[in-house]
C-alpha cells in the first residue's frame, strides 16, 4: 500500500496502489491515479483496503474442476459405481477441457450450447449428446441446491433425439422362441424362460440365488444385481422388489433346482457368453434363425412388461414388479402394448356402408361398357 505524489503538466497529482492477496491466495492489486489531492489520495487508499479485506475474507468461489470432483463424491456415494464411472469419463472427456478454470457462477447457457454443439465431436449420436446434457444439468443443480450459484444454466434447453423403437415378441412368437429353445436344448433356455416369465434384468438373473426364491408364498426377492465392471451390487434403481411367480415358472425352477448340486448356490448357470455380455447378440442370431423379430436380450424384459399391460395388470402393479422408479418409463411400454388407445376408433361416428363386394363388380363391369 503506498500513495506516490507526482507532477504533470505543472500540477501535483498523486498515485494510490493497494496489493495483497485473495482468498485463493493469488495476486489482488488496484492502482489510482490523477488524484488531484492528499486528503482524497488518502480516502482511495481506505476504500481499496476494504476491498482488499472483503476479498481476503469471501467465500472462495468453485471452479468446474473443482466443483465437479465435489459432486462426484456425492454422486459415487448415492449411485452406482458405474454411474459415477460414467459421470466422470464422460464429463472430464467433454467439458472439463473448456472449463476447467472457469468459475461455475460464470458458466453461461450459450456456453453449454458451445459445449453440447460446437466443442463435442459432430458425428456424436444425439443419444450420447442428450445424455450429457443431463449429466451438466445435474452438476449445476446441485450447485443451486448447495447455494453455490441462483440458477441453472441448463433451464431451457434441449437436446431432440428420435424415439428408439423398441422391438418386442408376439405372444405367438414367444411360443416359437421357447419351444424351439427347448426342443434343441439351447444352453441359453434357462435364462430366456426367466428373462421372459419375471421381466428381471441381466444381471439380476445372474445374480439370483436360491435363498431369493420362496416357492410357499410364490415369489422371488430381487435384491441385487451382478456387472462384469462391478461384480455384485445393488439393483439399478438400488431398491428391492418382490416378482410374483406363476405356476409354471414355479414348477420350472423346482425341477431345476432338483437337477442342480446341493452346493450350487445360484440358480441360473453361468455362461462365458452371458458373463462376456453376448448373451444380446446370442438372443438375435436365435430370432433370427427362426425368422421372427430380431430381438435383444434385454428386449425379452420389454416384452414381458408389454404383454402384462396389453392383458389389463394395473400400470402400478406392473411398475413395481420390474422396478422401474419413474412412472414415465413404464407409461412408455404402455404406448407401445397400445392399451392407451385401444378400442379408441369404435367410438367413431360412421360406418361403412353394408355393400355387397359381388355387386360392386358388376357395377364397375357395366360402366366399362
Amino acid at each position: 500500500m503506498a500513495i506516490k505524489k507526482y507532477e504533470k503538466n505543472g500540477a501535483i497529482l498523486y498515485e494510490v496502489y493497494v496489493g495483497g492477496r485473495n482468498a485463493r491466495g493469488e495476486r489482488w492489486q488496484r492502482r489510482r491515479n490523477n488524484i488531484t489531492s492528499l486528503r482524497k489520495a488518502e480516502n482511495i487508499e481506505f476504500e481499496l483496503m476494504r476491498e482488499l479485506a472483503k476479498v481476503k475474507e469471501e467465500a472462495i468461489p468453485y471452479r468446474w474442476h473443482e466443483w465437479l470432483e465435489h459432486c462426484l463424491k456425492h454422486i459415487r456415494m448415492t449411485l452406482s459405481y458405474s454411474t459415477g464411472l460414467n459421470y466422470e469419463k464422460s464429463l472430464n472427456k467433454w467439458v472439463t477441457p473448456h472449463w476447467s478454470q472457469i468459475e461455475i457462477r460464470t458458466i453461461t447457457k450459450m456456453q453449454v450450447y458451445d459445449i453440447l454443439y460446437k466443442e463435442v465431436d459432430s458425428d456424436l449420436a444425439a443419444h450420447t449428446r442428450k445424455t450429457l446434457l443431463k449429466m451438466i444439468r445435474r452438476v449445476f443443480q446441485m450447485a443451486v441446491e448447495e447455494g453455490c450459484i441462483d440458477r441453472n444454466p441448463c433451464v431451457g434447453i434441449q437436446v431432440k433425439v428420435a424415439e428408439v423403437e423398441q422391438k418386442v415378441l408376439t405372444n405367438t412368437e414367444v411360443e416359437i422362441f421357447l419351444r424351439e429353445a427347448h426342443i434343441t436344448q439351447h444352453r441359453f433356455f434357462p435364462m430366456w424362460y426367466v428373462a421372459l416369465t419375471t421381466g428381471m434384468r441381466s444381471g439380476e438373473l445372474l445374480a439370483l440365488t436360491w435363498k431369493d426364491i420362496d416357492f410357499d408364498a410364490d415369489i422371488i426377492s430381487v435384491s441385487k444385481q451382478w456387472s462384469n465392471k462391478t461384480g455384485f451390487g445393488a439393483t439399478k434403481t438400488q431398491r428391492n422388489r418382490i416378482v410374483p411367480m406363476s405356476e409354471d415358472l414355479k414348477n420350472y425352477l423346482q425341477e431345476l433346482k432338483l437337477k442342480s448340486l446341493p452346493e450350487v448356490e445360484f440358480v441360473l448357470p453361468y455362461l462365458p457368453e452371458w458373463l462376456n455380455g453376448e448373451q444380446a447378440r446370442i438372443t438375435r442370431e436365435f430370432c433370427q434363425s427362426l425368422k421372427i423379430t430380431p430381438v435383444k436380450f434385454h428386449d425379452l424384459r420389454a416384452t414381458f412388461i408389454t404383454n402384462l399391460l396389453s392383458r389389463g395388470v394395473p400400470l402400478a402393479r406392473v411398475m413395481a414388479i420390474v422396478g422401474h422408479s419413474q412412472l414415465k418409463t413404464t407409461n412408455g411400454y404402455l404406448r407401445k402394448a397400445g392399451v392407451d388407445v385401444k378400442g379408441a376408433t369404435e367410438a367413431l361416428g360412421y360406418k361403412m356402408p353394408k355393400l355387397s363386394y359381388s355387386a360392386n363388380v358388376v357395377s364397375l363391369a357395366d360402366r366399362r361398357r
